[in-house]
């Protein structure tokens, strides 16, 4: 042995254990995640999804704090790792995986070549795809999501996609023209969702998430 092979460290029985619990769950994810988007043609959100995952005869989620980042970022992260593989495997069949959080749909048409992955580096993919990203500190984990929601790598905006589905989880019929239009409906949609008036906490995520899509393409196209 030599001085630098003393040095190497070797993931302790714990942690070993711990990732192969954690690629178990991904499993039965990847076939009950499938099953539920092919259930669904028009697609799901994520929230939607995440619900659907609770429910029987799955059960392979447990409650989630909607509300508290630090709380949300685990089924988060691991809901969009198994959708990022399970993109990868239909690619194999010539279909595609549409992944937004707004909207996450298979493709009913097929991709020409059996390409359902993007040509280029797909930073997001790598992020997903790396399970040590499943465990990190709660600053990076507010810091993460922040920039989940309110942009994309690169400085790219978002898809046109997802600013038309945020537009419409505000109620706009079509994509507004400036954002102080976007920033109005958001704060009436918070008010008539607050629990005290018979929303939950859920809806108000969800409308979170639109405000936020719709505020990094205003930004983007500034």
């Amino acid at each position: 042995m030599t001085d630098n092979d003393s040095n190497i460290s070797f993931p302790s029985s714990r942690a070993i254990e711990t990732d192969a619990l954690l690629e178990h769950q991904v499993q039965h994810l990847l076939v009950a995640v499938e099953h539920e988007l092919r259930s669904a043609p028009a697609g799901m959100n994520e929230l939607s999804l995440i619900k659907s995952l609770q429910r029987p005869p799955w059960e392979l989620l447990g409650e989630v704090s909607f509300n508290e980042p630090e709380k949300l970022y685990p089924v988060h992260f691991l809901l969009f790792h198994v959708l990022y593989r399970l993109r990868d495997q239909l690619s194999e069949t010539g279909e595609s995986l549409r992944i937004s959080p707004l909207n996450i749909c298979v493709e009913i048409q097929k991709v020409i070549g059996g390409k359902g992955v993007p040509d280029g580096v797909d930073t997001l993919r790598q992020f997903y795809l790396d399970l040590s990203q499943y465990r990190l500190p709660e600053d990076a984990i507010h810091q993460m999501m922040d920039d989940f929601w309110t942009g994309r790598p690169g400085g790219k905006g978002p898809a046109q996609a997802e600013t038309k589905a945020a537009a419409e989880a505000l109620g706009f019929e079509a994509l507004p023209s400036d954002f102080p239009s976007v920033k109005q409906r958001f704060r009436r949609a918070v008010m008539h969702a607050h629990p005290d008036r018979g929303g939950n906490t859920e809806t108000i995520q969800r409308l979170n998430e639109a405000f936020a899509v719709l505020k990094a393409h205003f930004r983007h196209s500034a």
